[in-house]
């Protein structure tokens, strides 16, 4: 008789175990569960952000390009302005030598404009290299 309420009480304590352990394991898959979905909320979260944040790069890129191509456009239509009047084509030339170092009477000879003006484009280039203002009247 106490083997068979020794046996029937060791059966009692494996099958309470085998119950808690498969309580235990229903817990642990519902948490699992759980935390899974939560990931997949924020994997999602993540790729819409992604997303709109590609789509924002593209388009940026898009209109940047654009802009690059008007700016083009208008730097080859100022260049084709500037060489259709020769009067600009000689201060243009009168400024890169201003910039070379040339001296009034270098711009007279060189460019045919007369002295009043390469004085003053001299003035212009000295102030604009000097860094101080003109000084103003009142």
């Amino acid at each position: 008789m106490i083997d068979l309420l020794g046996s029937n009480l060791v059966l009692a304590v494996v099958a309470s175990l085998a119950l808690l352990a498969t309580a235990l394991c229903a817990y642990l898959f519902v948490r699992v569960q759980r935390q899974e979905r939560r990931h997949q909320a924020l994997i999602n979260v993540l790729r819409n952000e992604i997303r709109a944040m590609t789509n924002g790069s593209i388009g940026m890129g898009n209109r940047l390009l654009a802009i690059e191509h008007k700016l083009n456009i208008t730097v080859e239509k100022q260049q084709e302005l500037e060489n259709r009047d020769p009067g600009v084509l000689a201060y243009n030339q009168a400024a890169r030598l201003m910039e070379m170092g040339a001296d009034v009477d270098d711009l007279v000879r060189s460019c045919g404009i007369g002295r009043p003006e390469a004085e003053l484009m001299a003035l212009l280039h000295r102030e604009l290299h000097t860094g101080d203002s003109l000084p103003s009247r009142h």
